[in-house]
C-alpha cells in the first residue's frame, strides 16, 4: 500500500457500492486524494458480493438518476449499454396495471436504465477507480469517527489482517448503506441522535432470474402489475424487467398475509393465480428459470433527518441508504443517491473546500432528492395496515386522494401521464402536479376510455408465446 495520505485535502468515503463510488467521483475534482473504505472484497467484474444481498432483486435507474450519473461519469450510459444494459423508454416500453387500471403506452417522455445490479455496480466502479486520485481500501471495516462534536478529523479502520489504525481526513462521507452506524458514531462524539421516521409496509419480495423466449430477448416491455394499498385483504404485485443477456428478472411481492414463497415451485403459480391479472404468470410459462428464488423482507422506509439536527460536525456527511432507505418497489434508491452525489460536488464547487459550515450545507442539499423519493414512497406505503404506529394523517389522505385521481386521469390522458412520470423519474418536483392546467385535467378525468386488456402488441404476444 502507498504512503499514508495527508489530511489536508484527503476525503474518505465509507462504502464502495453505488453511492460510495459516485461520491468518490464527486469529490475527486476538489480533493487531492479520495480513499474509499469498503468492508467487502470487491469483485473485479459483475459478480455477487456478500454485503449486497439486494443485488438479487430487480433494480432500475430512472432518468433523473441517469442524468446525475452522466454528469459525474460522462458516457456511462453508452458504457452500460456496451456491457449489456438497456436504455428503456417510459412509458412506451411499459405495460402497467395500476390501482386505477391499465396505463396506455404513450410516446417516450423519460427512460430508465435496466441492468442487473452487479453489472451496474461493476461498470460504474471500473470508471470511478480508473481515476488515479481515487484509492480503494477493500476488505477494510470502518470502526468509528475521530474528532469532536464540532469537527470530524478522520475515521478508525480495521484492515483484513486485523490491524487497526486511524485514517486522517478533511472530509468523511458515510455511504455504508442501510447498516450505517452514523447515529452511534455521532453519539460517541457527544451529539444528539437524529429524528427518524419509519413506515413498514410489511412487504415480502421474492425474485428469480429467467431466460426469456428467444424471440422476446430484445425490445420486450417492462411488465408491472401493481397492488392497491387501500383494497381489502393482502396486496400482491409483480414486475418483470428485461436485463442483459436476454434475461428477465421477475420480482413478486405481497403484504402481510399475502407473502410470496421462497419455494421455486410456488413462484409461477403465485404469478399466475395470485396477482390482479395472470399476465406475468402466462409470460413465465414460456421462460426458462435460471436461479432459485431469493426472498427479502427489507422493504422498510426509513429516513434520518440529519439536516434538521441542531448541531452538525464539520467534515462529515451522510449519503444514500445511510441517509434514507425506500421500499424498493418504486426504484428510487439508486437515482436519489446519484442526485445526492452530484449535489455534493456542486456544493463543494460553490462554497469551496474547508469552508466553515460546508458539511451542513451538503447535508441540507442532499436532503432534497431524498425528500422527493420519500414523499413518493410514503404517499403509498403509509396506507398498508401496520405501516406506522398512528396510520395515515389527514394530509396523507388528502394527498393520496389527489394522486389517485391523477393516476386515474393518466390512464387516458397522455399529457397528465407525462407530468406524473416527470415526478416519478425524479426529473422534476411534485410542484408540476399542482399547476392550474393539471388541476383542471384531474377534475375532468381521462380523455380516453379505460383499457380492458394489457396493452401488449400482437408481435410482443407472439414473441413471448402468449397468443
Amino acid at each position: 500500500m502507498s504512503e499514508a495520505p495527508s489530511p489536508a485535502r484527503t476525503a474518505v468515503v465509507l462504502g464502495g457500492s453505488h453511492t460510495g463510488m459516485l461520491a468518490a467521483r464527486a469529490l475527486a475534482g476538489s480533493a487531492d486524494r479520495v480513499v474509499v473504505v469498503e468492508r467487502d472484497t470487491l469483485p473485479r467484474g459483475p459478480e455477487p458480493r456478500k454485503g449486497l444481498p439486494q443485488a438479487r432483486h430487480a433494480h432500475m435507474l430512472w432518468s433523473g438518476g441517469v442524468r446525475a450519473v452522466e454528469e459525474l461519469l460522462p458516457g456511462i450510459t453508452e458504457a452500460l449499454q456496451a456491457a449489456g444494459g438497456r436504455r428503456h423508454p417510459v412509458t412506451t416500453g411499459v405495460v402497467a396495471l395500476s390501482a386505477q387500471g391499465w396505463f396506455r403506452r404513450w410516446p417516450e417522455s423519460h427512460h430508465v436504465i435496466l441492468a442487473g445490479r452487479d453489472l451496474l455496480d461493476a461498470t460504474v466502479r471500473a470508471r470511478v477507480l480508473a481515476d488515479r486520485r481515487i484509492e480503494l481500501l477493500d476488505g477494510t471495516e470502518a470502526l468509528g469517527l475521530t474528532g469532536t462534536g464540532a469537527a470530524v478529523t478522520g475515521v478508525r479502520i480495521r484492515s483484513r489482517d486485523g490491524a487497526e489504525r486511524t485514517l486522517p481526513a478533511a472530509l468523511v462521507v458515510d455511504a455504508t448503506g442501510r447498516g450505517s452506524r452514523a447515529p452511534r458514531w455521532l453519539a460517541d462524539l457527544g451529539l444528539p441522535g437524529p429524528r427518524i421516521r419509519e413506515a413498514d409496509p410489511g412487504l415480502v419480495y421474492a425474485s428469480r432470474l429467467f431466460l426469456a423466449p428467444e424471440a422476446a430477448r430484445e425490445g420486450f416491455p417492462v411488465v408491472n402489475l401493481q397492488l392497491d394499498p387501500r383494497a381489502d385483504g393482502p396486496g400482491r404485485s409483480g414486475f418483470l424487467l428485461p436485463i442483459e443477456n436476454g434475461r428477465w428478472i421477475v420480482t413478486l411481492a405481497g403484504t402481510r398475509g399475502g407473502e410470496p414463497s421462497a419455494v421455486n415451485e410456488e413462484f409461477l403459480p403465485f404469478a399466475r393465480d395470485r396477482l390482479r391479472h395472470p399476465l406475468l404468470g402466462e409470460l413465465l410459462e414460456h421462460a426458462e428459470p435460471l436461479s432459485d428464488v431469493a426472498v427479502t423482507r427489507a422493504t422498510l422506509n426509513r429516513r434520518h433527518f440529519y439536516e434538521r439536527m441542531p448541531v452538525w460536525p464539520e467534515n462529515f456527511t451522510v449519503l444514500g441508504d445511510a441517509l434514507a432507505v425506500f421500499n424498493p418497489v418504486y426504484g428510487h434508491g439508486l437515482s436519489a443517491a446519484a442526485q445526492s452525489a452530484l449535489l455534493l460536488r456542486e456544493v463543494l464547487r460553490r462554497h469551496g473546500w474547508g469552508r466553515p459550515g460546508l458539511a451542513r450545507r451538503v447535508q441540507r442539499a442532499v436532503a432534497r432528492p431524498v425528500r422527493a423519493a420519500w414523499d413518493l414512497a410514503l404517499g403509498q406505503d403509509v396506507f398498508y395496515p401496520g405501516a406506522t404506529a398512528s396510520g395515515p394523517t389527514t394530509r396523507d389522505r388528502l394527498v393520496s386522494a389527489y394522486v389517485g385521481r391523477l393516476m386515474h386521469t393518466a390512464t387516458g390522458n397522455g399529457r397528465i401521464a407525462r407530468r406524473v412520470t416527470d415526478v416519478t423519474s425524479l426529473e422534476r418536483g411534485a410542484y408540476v402536479l399542482l399547476t392550474p392546467s393539471v388541476l383542471v385535467a384531474a377534475a375532468v378525468g381521462p380523455l380516453k376510455p379505460a383499457l380492458t386488456e394489457p396493452p401488449l402488441t400482437t408481435e410482443e404476444r407472439k414473441a413471448a408465446g402468449v397468443l
